[in-house]
């Protein structure tokens, strides 16, 4: 890939408007060189829906250009012509958009005159983790990323945050259990797992939007701990012992095995095996950088 011209990435699209799309949003407009746009779907043009009308006024307020699209329903073409229009796509559709996304999102920057792309990869290493993982979502983000390195053309950059650290408090994936006090570790108690916030990734996302790094994969990091270390610092918050329960990789592939389709026991047992999901923050782009980032206690003490 030819170098990159920082002079060329200030015209950005963004897909998605959840969670981790706000925060990018958020951070991309205090750019001011940046013009930041955002791609929404059509039923949002002219609806008189609640929602739909505070998200567009909300969009509006921060200077943001609306344009409409569906990744979803339309073609891989329409998709590329939208693109075309900017320098800088980065996507913030996850894994909830539907299988196929990530990778008909990919065709279409490929096809489309895009300098630069920033696809949903905002998560483990899944290089290391490799095909067959017990998550087959993520076998499909294996396949952008060889689609990626098969070509010279579009500049392109991966942003490795690990989970969200609020997920790690998520009721559903039952790690922490303040209500029974309980903590569980995935594996054992020494696997570690790395985690961000979207508000943090938000704000990373925007610096290397506007200041291109030569590694086509970045790893950042708000914290990595071992699930020890995890129930140490809910102890310490909450001010009481937690009982701690080991939910090990034999037990959690059995019970994946009992209900194959159920999507938190497939997290469970890929973080459980440890491989591809943590690395240290003091080797990471915001440590490099000088970027504060909040820790698992940070966040623990501002949401519990």
């Amino acid at each position: 890939m030819q170098p990159l011209n920082p002079a060329e990435t200030r015209n950005v699209l963004v897909l998605g408007t959840g969670e981790l799309g706000k925060s990018v949003l958020k951070s991309l407009v205090t750019l001011t060189a940046m013009k930041v746009s955002v791609m929404l779907r059509p039923v949002y043009e002219n609806s008189h829906d609640t929602d739909k009308v505070e998200l567009a006024e909300w969009l509006e307020k921060l200077g943001i250009e609306i344009i409409y699209g569906d990744a979803a329903d339309d073609s891989t073409e329409a998709l590329a012509s939208q693109f075309s229009r900017f320098d800088t796509l980065v996507s913030c559709l996850g894994f909830a958009a539907g299988p196929g996304i990530q990778v008909k999102l990919t065709e279409a920057a490929l096809q489309s005159s895009l300098v630069r792309y920033i696809p949903w990869q905002f998560g483990v290493d899944y290089d290391v983790i490799g095909y067959g993982s017990p998550q087959p979502l993520f076998d499909e983000q294996l396949d952008v990323r060889q689609m990626l390195r098969a070509q010279t053309r579009l500049q392109w950059q991966i942003i490795s945050t690990g989970m969200f650290t609020s997920f790690l408090f998520e009721p559903a994936l039952g790690v922490v259990d303040i209500e029974n006090s309980t903590v569980r570790a995935l594996g054992d108690w020494e696997t570690a797992v790395t985690v961000t916030t979207p508000e943090d990734i938000g704000r990373l996302t925007a610096r290397i939007v506007a200041e291109p790094v030569g590694d086509p994969i970045i790893f950042c990091a708000g914290d990595t701990v071992t699930y020890r270390q995890l129930a140490n610092t809910v102890e310490n918050l909450v001010g009481r012992t937690m009982r701690r329960e080991q939910w090990s990789v034999p037990y959690l592939r059995t019970e994946l095995a009992n209900n194959p389709s159920d999507a938190m026991r497939k997290y469970r047992a890929v973080f459980a095996e440890g491989r591809g999901v943590a690395w240290k923050k003091e080797h990471t782009y915001n440590a490099a950088h000088g970027t504060q980032t909040s820790t698992i206690a940070q966040w623990a003490q501002q949401n519990l």
